[in-house]
């Protein structure tokens, strides 16, 4: 599963995503 995949599931943005992971 990519991190597009995760954001699209969970219907936020891959940069939102990429920040949360990050964070």
């Amino acid at each position: 599963m990519t991190m597009r995949d995760v954001a699209k599931e969970a219907g936020v943005s891959v940069a939102t995503v990429s920040h949360v992971i990050n964070d």
